[in-house]
């Protein structure tokens, strides 16, 4: 198995309403992601995964809060997803990334992807792990073949209809510096919350 990556890869999510910046902490079998606010720029929450274990905790850095993130079932795609690869190459920081395009007439969307491959061998086990309900992440788990350590740099997910834009997710920074272990654990003084 190759090197996967470490280090941090700031990302823009915008929605209709709303535009947030995310930042992945990636060390070994360790990812953090940080939510930050728009306001402040201050941290919103964070989630912790341990890929070795397939464990997820949630932070609350305002109440001081941790727990552990239950896997839900797997969101039921209505419809049927065609995938294609395109043949559209573009740069996105610095990385060579291919197209894809997953359409669902059922579910009036496609959405586009540039895909790069090679170090990420984080990401396709991080967005099984979380099993998030969003579009990007469902679709972007219909795509199989791709190589090990292939990620979007770029999506963005339209009605098929009117081509309107719903969601846009772009990587801003990527760096190779490797976070402290501190910061992918739950931090000193935080309380185990019990649901």
């Amino acid at each position: 198995m190759s090197q996967g990556f470490n280090g941090t890869i700031e990302f823009k999510y915008t929605t209709q309403k709303d535009t947030t910046t995310n930042l992945y902490s990636v060390k070994n079998k360790k990812v953090r992601l940080d939510q930050y606010s728009k306001k402040n720029n201050a941290v919103e929450g964070s989630f912790l995964f341990d890929l070795a274990s397939n464990e997820v905790k949630f932070l609350n850095p305002k109440r001081k809060l941790w727990g552990t993130q239950k896997s839900e079932t797997p969101q039921v795609v209505r419809g049927e997803c065609v995938i294609s690869k395109g043949t559209g190459v573009k740069s996105v920081v610095g990385a060579k990334c291919q197209e894809y395009t997953v359409k669902n007439s059922a579910e009036n969307t496609v959405i586009t992807y540039w895909i790069t491959d090679g170090k990420y061998t984080f990401f396709g086990p991080l967005v099984r792990l979380w099993n998030r309900k969003d579009k990007q992440s469902i679709y972007f788990s219909q795509i199989k073949g791709l190589p090990e350590g292939s990620m979007p740099l770029l999506s963005e997910e339209k009605q098929l209809t009117d081509g309107k834009l719903l969601t846009r997710l772009e990587v801003m920074k990527v760096s190779t510096v490797p976070p402290d272990d501190e910061t992918l654990d739950v931090p000193k003084g935080y309380t185990k919350f019990d649901q």
